[in-house]
Parts: C-alpha cells; structure tokens; sequence
C-alpha cells in the first residue's frame, strides 16, 4: 500500500470548505514560547466525515479548538467556506467527551435551550417538533423529563449528539465523544451518529484515539505526528462504501492494511512514551 493510495481524497473531487492553510500555534508560557503546531495544511470537502488521531500532546485538540472559534492560530489560517473562524458560532457545535450537560435541566430543557439560543426564527410548535425529532433519533423520548443525573452515561452523550445536531450545524466538533462508554454502549453510539449523520450530512471533525472507531466513522484519517512541532504526518482514505457495518467491513482485506498501517505509524514511526 503506498502513501499516494492512502491520499486519495475527497477533497480531489469536491471543493474544500474547512481548510486549514500553514497553521500555526505557539502557546506563551513561563519557560518560554511553546510550539504546539506546525504546518498544519489540510482541506475538508463539505459533509466530509474526518477523524483525527495521535499520542497525547500532538495537538489534536488544539486543532478542533481552532475550529470551534475557542483559538486563534498564531499563524496561517482556519477558514469555512472562505470566511476565517475568529469565534464561536452556532454553525460549528461542539460535543465534548464529559457531556457540558446542564444538571438542572431536564433532557428536553437542555436541547431545548440549544435550540432556542441558535434557531430563533423558529415558533415554538416548529421548535418542539424539532427537539422532539432529534431525541426520537437518539431513542430518548420516553427520558425528556429526566435530569443527567437520572440516565446512564451513554444516554448523556447521546442527550449532547441531539443537542448539536438539533442546531442543524455546518460542522460538528467531537472531542472523543465516547472515549469514557463501555465498549457495547460505544459501538451503539457509533452506529447511531452515523446514521444521524446521513440525515443531514454535516462536516464532521473528530478526534479519537481508537483506530477501529476512526476506520468505521471516517471517510479520511489524519493521523499526526508527536508533540512539540506536531503536524499531520499521513492521511489514510477509507475505502469502504456508506451505509457500512462493522462486521462488514472487519471481513474486508483492506481493513487489515489500513488498520496495521495506522499501528505502525503510531507505535513505530512515531511511537511515544507516555500517552
């Protein structure tokens, strides 16, 4: 397998809409500058399913930071659809692997509030349908009433996935949304925003640290090189057709090339020592 193969990209056959254009970060801190990235070029069609990879402190979340408005680059760019990203907005939503769950509102209250702060054109008949299709989607009808504390942990993630995709976002930022579910309750979820995700088909960019997760969600893994300096070292094309499933694509030769290509540039080429 070479690396022109692993490259093919959507991005060849759409225009690109995210790109990050030699970005740059360097943090200020009291031993000095602190370079977290380096180089950063990448282009993102729209409606691309991206997830990015790596060691601890390669700059993974730095890089969704960027996008989500929360960092500016030290240098070059991070643009959508042309226009430079210099805050947040209700056009990129943001799931974070502990939830950002209001305690004191209910499942229903809690979208609800998204929705009302983002999409404020709509009446409140418009918006309830709208809250209601989002948690029918992650199968939390029946708990609207219920506060986080009262459901499971996958239910909270999932309560944040209706959240974000409710707003009906350009692109959605996933911070290792499953990084702290058991495996079955993972696999589930997996399967679910896939599915939610075909519906409206927003940019997605998320970070993971699970090689199969990012084989089965994405169509292009970007996998980066260690901190400091980090920049992204390859990027693999996932071949396999949407809508997919996993025992299917587990069964598919080129499934093992590319999930042992991704284990030798992590824990070879770029092993790390503590991660």
């Amino acid at each position: 397998m070479t690396r022109a193969s692993l490259e093919l990209s959507s991005e060849q056959r759409n225009p690109a809409y995210l790109t990050f254009r030699d970005v740059g970060q360097v943090f200020h801190t009291k031993r000095g500058p602190f370079e977290a990235l380096k180089d950063i070029n990448l282009q993102v069609a729209q409606g691309e399913f991206i997830c990015v990879i790596g060691h601890s402190g390669c700059g993974k979340s730095t890089l969704l930071n960027m996008v989500s408005g929360f960092l500016q680059p030290s240098s070059g760019s991070v643009t959508l659809a042309n226009v430079p990203i210099d805050r947040p907005g209700p056009d990129r939503m943001v799931v974070f692997q502990n939830y950002s769950l209001l305690p004191w509102k209910t499942v229903e209250q809690n979208v609800a509030l998204a929705v009302k702060a983002a999409r404020p054109e709509l009446d409140a008949a418009a918006r309830a349908s709208v809250i209601d299709h989002h948690l029918e989607m992650v199968g939390l009808l029946e708990a609207r009433h219920k506060r986080p504390a009262q459901i499971s942990g996958g239910m909270r993630q999932r309560v944040a996935i209706a959240r974000a995709l409710a707003v009906r976002p350009d692109v959605l930022v996933l911070d290792e949304p499953f990084g702290a579910l058991d495996a079955i309750t993972k696999e589930e979820l997996q399967e679910e925003l896939l599915a939610i995700w075909r519906e409206n088909k927003p940019t997605v960019l998320m970070i993971t640290h699970d090689i199969d997760e990012a084989l089965f969600l994405a169509d292009r893994v970007v996998m980066m090189t260690n901190g400091p300096s980090a920049t992204i070292g390859e990027i693999m094309t996932v071949p396999f057709e949407r809508p997919r499933s996993f025992e299917a694509i587990q069964d598919d030769p080129r499934y093992g090339q590319l999930r042992n290509h991704a284990l030798d540039f992590l824990y070879r080429r770029y092993a790390h020592d503590v991660d």
